[in-house]
């Protein structure tokens, strides 16, 4: 069954679908007053985030340093947000979305 990337106007949805139909039902039952913006076929098995669309960039690793700056904070994400911020100058919301990115892969 093809993978499915579908955008709307708040949302980017992956999903398993039969055909392009399909993947516009499940979209459309899940967030009915949302417009479809995008939907794009994906290879079978793959799933790719852009670190640049998260506004993730840069030459430091951004990832080794929100690791460091949890494991500092004990896992508190305000102070590890806190900590982020100060090593890396980066502004409030920049260190939320890389910190919480790093707590959902299990730093």
């Amino acid at each position: 069954m093809p993978l499915f990337e579908v955008e709307t106007e708040y949302h980017i949805i992956i999903t398993w679908a039969e055909d392009q139909q399909a993947a516009r039902d499940v979209v459309s039952q899940a967030y009915p007053n949302e417009r479809l913006l995008r939907l794009t076929k994906r290879p079978r098995d793959t799933w790719v985030i852009s670190k640049s669309a998260l506004g993730i960039t840069g030459a430091v690793d951004p990832c080794h340093t929100a690791r460091d700056c949890l494991a500092k904070a004990a896992g508190d994400k305000v102070h590890a947000i806190r900590l982020y911020m100060q090593e890396t100058g980066a502004d409030l919301e920049r260190a939320r979305k890389v910190i919480e990115s790093n707590m959902v892969m299990g730093w």
